[in-house]
């Protein structure tokens, strides 16, 4: 680095990665976020994928992004709009310029802009930087050029060359934020242990990359630093996205209750990484089948679990339509079972690699008969493991399914997430049947505290029982038809339900204490929203948040909090259905609503200005 090159310190900073879905942006962007978060930072990202398996190289449909936020304090979102661009090519350009600031940093592959590349984006001037209205500072590289002459003498062929553009242009980004290259070799040497000559490649290509930065100053007038955190709490950290916190959180429950978990499972966008991530860990006992349906998957995790096992299903929207009828089994069976549903985007097939919210009165209502059930909403990346493990202990602890709620948008996006003290964790114990109840007991004995019935695992001698789809007596267990009873144990499996309750946390109030207005949200806005509410105290205007993390029920201070604040605006990317669900659980509340359904995260510039309103 020479003196040409003024250095700016920032407190934070957004980098966008775009190109074809077979350019690598996700790995570029996954492996800046872990150099970042090596360095000290707070990050948070954004993987922004397009459903199409393998759209036409170049086209408008086929662009691929990654977002990451980095920070020196708490980074809440992957940012509303990046401080650099990469695109690896004019689609790439096109389409993410507008996640642009003003004054951002964009960097192209010079190569990849020729006349016929311009054509599939679609664009009709020779100069696509006039034609979109661009006056940013630009980094034109020869990136291709430039990875061709680095690997001419390496023996690669030209595909495998190609696919080193990746880590130029990531190598370029190092130098511009004055990143440690020494983490972005050891990630790739780890991800490709098994190919060590692609490892040497991929290293030289991003050494060379942040070399031509430092030897040209890629035409840029500055360079910045962000610092890492002077306080960080210690510990082991590791970057981790939403699904893979969710399976962690699943096995760390198994290990806590001392039972074997069994996923029963059917691939879908965007859930299937948990089964991938659960079918690496054989060696803890975890058994994983793909089934040949949701139906099949859902219908086997209720057969684990009348087994004895932590059983757990996942899938999307799609999947909990499915599901439905074998969820109802788990309900009248009263036998502890997991759904974990990842939303997207809707309905039908609709956007399956987008986020939403609008499962919500799905899981909540969308079954035949009276059939109440727990729902657990996850608000981060990193508190998936949380929430899982806590949607876990319900379930085991109260003989009940139990529904946890992520959405695309935290279950790829990642977080630094410092490793928990599982001592620290509470216990689980299941409500397993007592030696001296044999002779006396029934499949639908409960605990008179907390109306859990007791749960017999096969195998358990003098504990014989049969139980199904069919209504039961209270008093036999046998099948029964008659009214009285069937209202008796419709009202018992419901106040089972409501009486988990008395095990949750009361709800949480941040922000201002004598706020004006209060935010409520659920589940994976909650950095938006926290955001928004931080720049508007700052602003001088007093807002509050409460973000539900437990739906159903809700915390016992639910009315209490809500009918404290003279203006309450509930903000979800659905068409009300949270709003609408605590209108019908709290009498007299007048509820101003925010909803967005674009299969994006919110923007948090957009929260503060509809929020001013108020």
């Amino acid at each position: 680095m020479t003196d040409n090159t003024k250095v700016k310190e920032l407190a934070d900073v957004v980098v966008r990665f775009s190109g074809d879905s077979g350019d690598g942006m996700q790995l570029a962007g996954n492996m800046f976020s872990n150099i970042s978060a090596a360095g000290g930072n707070d990050i948070s990202t954004f993987p922004d994928y397009p459903a199409d398996i393998r759209a036409p190289q170049g086209s408008l449909t086929g662009v691929s992004g990654f977002q990451v936020h980095i920070g020196t304090n708490k980074v809440y979102t992957p940012g509303d709009k990046c401080d650099v661009l990469v695109a690896m090519n004019p689609a790439a350009l096109k389409t993410q310029y507008k996640y642009c600031k003003s004054q951002a940093v964009i960097i192209i592959d010079r190569d990849s802009f020729t006349k016929r590349d311009l054509e599939k984006a679609k664009f009709t001037l020779e100069n696509p930087f006039s034609e979109l209205g661009i006056k940013n500072e630009v980094i034109e590289a020869s990136i291709t050029t430039m990875c061709k002459e680095s690997l001419k003498d390496s023996g690669l062929d030209n595909k495998t060359v190609m696919r080193t553009k990746n880590m130029f242009a990531l190598g370029l980004v190092c130098w511009l934020f004055h990143r440690d290259l020494s983490v972005g070799e050891k990630l790739l040497r780890e991800k490709f242990a098994k190919k060590p000559a692609i490892a040497e490649a991929n290293i030289k290509v991003l050494n060379d990359g942040y070399q031509f930065g430092a030897n040209t100053h890629a035409s840029v007038s500055m360079s910045y630093i962000v610092p890492g955190k002077k306080q960080q709490e210690k510990g082991r950290y590791m970057d981790i996205n939403g699904n893979k916190a969710t399976a962690y959180g699943l096995m760390a429950a198994a290990e806590k209750a001392g039972l074997q978990l069994y996923l029963g499972s059917y691939p879908i966008t965007p859930a299937t990484d948990i089964l991938h991530e659960l079918a690496k860990h054989k060696s803890l006992g975890v058994k994983t089948v793909q089934c040949e349906d949701e139906i099949a998957g859902c219908a086997s995790a209720v057969g684990a679990a009348f087994a004895g096992a932590l059983a757990v299903t996942t899938t999307s929207g799609p999947g909990i339509c499915l599901k439905s009828e074998a969820m109802n089994l788990a309900v009248i069976t009263e036998l502890p079972l997991v759904i974990v549903d990842v939303q997207r985007g809707g309905p039908s097939t609709g956007l399956p690699t987008k986020s939403e919210q609008t499962d919500l009165l799905q899981v909540l209502f969308g079954r035949n008969g009276e059939s109440p059930m727990p729902v657990i909403a996850a608000t981060s990346p990193t508190d998936c493991f949380d929430a899982a493990y806590t949607a876990c202990k319900i379930a085991l602890e109260h003989m009940t399914p139990v529904v946890l709620l992520t959405d695309a948008y935290i279950a790829n996006g990642s977080a630094a997430w410092k490793l928990p003290d599982m001592n620290a964790y509470p216990e689980i114990k299941p409500p397993y049947v007592k030696p001296e109840m044999a002779g006396s007991w029934t499949p639908f004995l409960r605990n008179p505290e907390t109306g859990v019935r007791y749960w017999a695992v096969p195998g358990t001698e003098g504990f014989m029982h049969r139980i199904g789809g069919l209504e039961k007596s209270n008093e036999t267990g046998a099948i029964s038809t008659e009214p009285e009873n069937h209202h008796l144990m419709t009202k018992l499996r419901a106040e089972k339900v409501e009486k988990i309750a008395d095990c949750i946390p009361e709800l949480q109030v941040e922000g201002d204490a004598d706020a004006e207005l209060l935010i409520v949200g659920f589940g994976g806005t909650y950095g938006h929203l926290h955001s928004a509410m931080d720049m508007l105290n700052a602003e001088g205007r007093k807002t509050a948040l409460a973000h539900f993390r437990f739906i159903n029920p809700l915390p016992r201070n639910t009315a209490e909090v809500l009918r404290k604040y003279p203006k309450i605006v509930v903000a979800e990317q659905n068409m009300g259905q949270l709003a609408g669900y605590l209108n019908m659980k709290v009498e007299g509340l007048h509820l101003h609503r925010f909803n967005q359904v674009k299969g994006q995260p919110f923007v948090v510039e957009e929260l503060v200005e509809a929020f001013r309103q108020l």
